[in-house]
């Protein structure tokens, strides 16, 4: 199969472009380098500096099977503050690429989508059925993609995957030392920023409350690792359902704590973090948990590497870059 991933060049596009290679697919990686780097882009994988706006006109040459949609902008806050340019982004370019797939006979997408699409769910965990509430602009542009690939399919006959996924933490060991990992301009993810923090590279990690109703006063979340992801798009790849788009949780069923989080950065680096405690930040559920029982009959797929390995893995490719 050719495998065209467009933000391959990004965080989980470049370990599943990887991934993608290493199972004997060819791979197409287009991304415009707004967040990206061009050496994360594996080596075996065709490049395209592009936008996804500017595919119609060269994707009918490069033989597309079919593609693994990761371009968007993905930073809650900026898209609070910045609702527009959101919804031109993901929104718009995503249609824009579903026109472009259409007429070039293209029929199969994979969607990394999110789960704040569900916003602050009644129940943990959370199921693919659960109301579907954004609590900000990139979650809604995430639901919006899905109504229209849910179209889409239904109209013209395509087979859509959206897997909807909560934390992300690790990085993949590729070549003579290098790492496929998190290298984000503004990081918001807990495990990077704790690895910082306990490196003395920045400052004190800010823990945003601790009196939860949880079993130690902090969040819980559900972490799955970069590696076990990348497992579940080429899985999603093979999903055969002409006419249907599924919608498939990516989680671990459980969940870990951020103390639980914190206590595992200062094993793997063997420092302690120092943080600051602060108060609760609105609109933060003490809870978010996906289901997984969908993942497992539709695509096979349940996670295999503990938070342990997320953050070792992590810790080796913020080494490698710091």
């Amino acid at each position: 199969m050719r495998v065209l991933v467009t933000g391959g060049a990004g965080y989980i596009g470049s370990v599943v472009s990887a991934e993608l290679l290493r199972a004997g697919q060819e791979v197409v990686v287009v991304d415009d380098l707004s967040t990206g780097h061009a050496d994360a882009v594996p080596p075996g994988a065709q490049f395209h500096q592009l936008s996804i706006a500017e595919l119609d006109p060269v994707i009918g040459d490069w033989g597309i099977d079919g593609v693994i949609h990761f371009a968007a902008r993905s930073l809650v806050g900026e898209s609070v503050a910045d609702p527009a340019g959101y919804w031109r982004n993901n929104v718009v370019g995503t249609v824009a690429l579903l026109d472009t797939l259409r007429a070039h006979a293209i029929d199969r997408i994979v969607v990394s989508s999110s789960a704040a699409a569900y916003g602050e769910p009644d129940r943990q965990p959370i199921t693919e059925d659960a109301p579907t509430r954004p609590t900000s602009a990139y979650g809604a542009t995430k639901l919006a993609i899905d109504l229209a690939l849910t179209d889409y399919a239904r109209a013209y006959g395509s087979t859509a995957v959206s897997l909807r996924y909560f934390n992300v933490a690790g990085a993949l060991a590729v070549g003579d030392g290098g790492w496929l990992g998190e290298r984000h301009a503004t990081e918001t993810h807990l495990v990077p920023n704790a690895l910082r923090a306990a490196a003395g590279d920045g400052p004190k990690l800010q823990l945003f409350g601790t009196d939860y109703p949880t079993p130690d006063g902090t969040c819980v979340r559900d972490y799955i690792h970069v590696v076990d992801l990348a497992a579940a798009h080429q899985a999603a790849l093979a999903v055969q359902t002409p006419g249907v788009h599924n919608v498939v949780n990516l989680g671990s069923g459980s969940g870990y704590s951020v103390r639980q989080v914190l206590d595992t950065v200062a094993e793997v680096t063997e420092r302690p973090v120092p943080v600051d405690e602060v108060a609760r930040r609105p609109g933060d559920p003490a809870v978010l948990v996906a289901a997984n029982e969908r993942a497992g009959e539709l695509l096979g797929w349940e996670p295999s590497r503990d938070l342990r390995s997320m953050v070792a893995d992590a810790w080796g490719c913020y080494q490698r870059y710091a």
